[in-house]
């Protein structure tokens, strides 16, 4: 594949993505404010925090309050997390109708242990059949309003138990727009490397669009994804942990374009300033600021900025006072090349994956799924 072929839009169903890209929803992080700051770089998919269907469906107050969305989203997107079709289908039908959203796509790759032990996440493309139901009704209750329903998934429990050529094949035949593989199984969690050919061999199984994810830390990384697996866009997560402007950097590499120059340290405590104003706008300036905390790591990584500085914007509460510590980093200060194309964020090691009792047994579901024990506040 050369690089004449790299996609530059991404259609989903009637809707046209201006760049193959999608942010990947992450709990506690995604929210409004980073989705603009991300969207304000450049062109994209933004997606929603995911959020349970059952907490649509009973209007939970916390579920709710995640609907929020930027001025700059011209397009909502919201990711679904849901073990009843049922549920999964009036949820659709309620984003549909009564909150304008324009993108579903449905969580069968989150591998954390309250969503996966209880059948849902990166568990539950192991029963196809409900896979399936799962699948269909959502696109059903969009179909309707014209809006595309696509899906998330990995590659499956562990290597015996891998499900994505079948889930990918499901997707299919139920009529979604696309299907977006994470190069790695649930027990790995998000330790190792992405095997990006298991995002190859998904590309050439099905006719819908798939979206590769997995290891895409700069830009570059992107277009040698679609290079070597041809897939037809992108999702990035961890790659974007303070540092938004790589969306800047993947719209100019989509277009055929030079990434711009790394940032200077005055240029990241700009963007730092900017990210806390938009949490402060969603959220009032203390617990915007107090929520700007747990980005201050990510942001400075391989920086000098000295470790005093650093703790007491760990306990920034107000713009004053954040002003007051920006103030303090060296402006002229280069952007520290050896963290390029490095991993960001949370690592770790294999982990077992929590299932319920006898879900390995069979790839149908022999009793009916509980989808009351989904927690409505939950966001994976």
């Amino acid at each position: 594949m050369s690089i004449a072929t790299v996609p530059r839009t991404l259609r989903l169903g009637d809707l046209e993505v201006a760049t193959p890209v999608v942010l990947a929803p992450m709990a506690g992080v995604t929210n409004a404010a980073f989705r603009q700051l991300c969207a304000e770089q450049g062109a994209g998919l933004y997606v929603c925090e995911m959020i349970t269907s059952r907490g649509i469906v009973e209007g939970d107050k916390t579920s709710m309050a995640m609907l929020t969305f930027a001025p700059n989203e011209t397009v909502r997107s919201v990711q679904l997390y849901g073990i009843d079709p049922t549920y999964v289908g009036r949820a659709v039908e309620i984003l549909c109708a009564d909150h304008g959203v324009d993108h579903v796509d449905l969580n069968f790759g989150c591998p954390v242990p309250k969503v996966t032990r209880k059948g849902g996440g990166a568990a539950l493309p192991w029963k196809s059949t409900l896979l399936g139901e799962i699948l269909t009704a959502a696109v059903s209750a969009a179909k309707p309003y014209g809006i595309p329903v696509t899906m998330k998934t990995r590659k499956g429990i562990d290597d015996e138990h891998l499900t994505y050529l079948d889930a990918g094949r499901i997707a299919q035949d139920a009529g979604c727009a696309a299907i977006a593989l994470h190069g790695r199984t649930a027990v790995q969690h998000y330790s190792g490397r992405a095997d990006w050919d298991s995002i190859a061999e998904l590309k050439a199984a099905v006719d819908i669009p798939v979206l590769g994810n997995g290891d895409i830390w700069e830009a570059a990384d992107a277009i040698r994804m679609v290079d070597e697996t041809g897939v037809d866009g992108v999702v990035v997560g961890r790659g974007c942990l303070g540092r938004p402007w790589l969306f800047r950097d993947l719209a100019a590499a989509f277009n055929g374009e030079d990434v711009l120059q790394l940032p200077t340290l005055g240029e990241v405590s700009g963007v730092m300033r900017r990210h806390a104003e938009l949490l402060g706008e969603l959220l009032g300036e203390e617990r915007g600021c107090i929520e700007f905390r747990k980005h201050i790591a990510w942001y400075l990584k391989g920086f000098a900025a000295g470790k005093d500085v650093r703790s007491q914007l760990g306990m920034v509460s107000s713009y004053a006072q954040l002003d007051e510590l920006l103030g303090r980093l060296d402006p002229t200060e280069a952007y520290p090349v050896a963290e390029l194309g490095t991993p960001r964020g949370r690592q770790g090691t294999p982990k077992r994956v929590s299932v319920p009792d006898g879900w390995l047994d069979s790839r149908e579901v022999t009793s009916p799924l509980d989808a009351g024990a989904e927690d409505p506040t939950s966001g994976g």
